[in-house]
């Protein structure tokens, strides 16, 4: 497997995997056993990389001892499922008028469009091994 990192995250990603000729560009996210995050941001540009994706790891706060992992993409080899007609996100504070601003760029996903699965071999499977 070979790994690779964006000079800067601008585009939607944190990491490019390659493994069995399949390229991913994947955003990390990370959540504690526990939390109730309910959704996820991204940003579009991720739609425009080969099979872009969203891993969603979870940890125990405790023993750091990893899992579940959630997986919001599709088939490898195959683009991000659309996210054109997901909620847009906004802006955590106020501007200047009190109004909490659309960013356009980024999209809601709920945990819902998530995929789950409890170890890292059947992460690897959606991530990497073809049909």
């Amino acid at each position: 497997m070979e790994i690779a990192k964006p000079e800067v995250d601008s585009q939607g990603y944190d990491v490019i995997a390659e493994e069995n000729g399949v390229v991913r560009h994947i955003q990390l996210k990370a959540a504690k056993v526990g939390a109730t995050t309910p959704s996820q941001k991204i940003h579009v540009g991720l739609a425009s990389k080969p099979s872009g994706c969203v891993v969603w790891v979870y940890f125990d706060e405790t023993t750091l001892r990893l899992g579940p992992f959630l997986f919001f993409g599709s088939a490898p080899g195959d683009p991000l499922p659309s996210i054109e007609k997901l909620k847009i996100a906004k802006h955590t504070k106020a501007n200047a008028e009190g109004r909490k601003t659309e960013r356009p760029a980024i999209r809601i996903v709920t945990k819902g469009d998530f995929e789950t699965y409890g170890t890292i071999d059947e992460l690897y499977h959606a991530l990497f091994v073809r049909a």
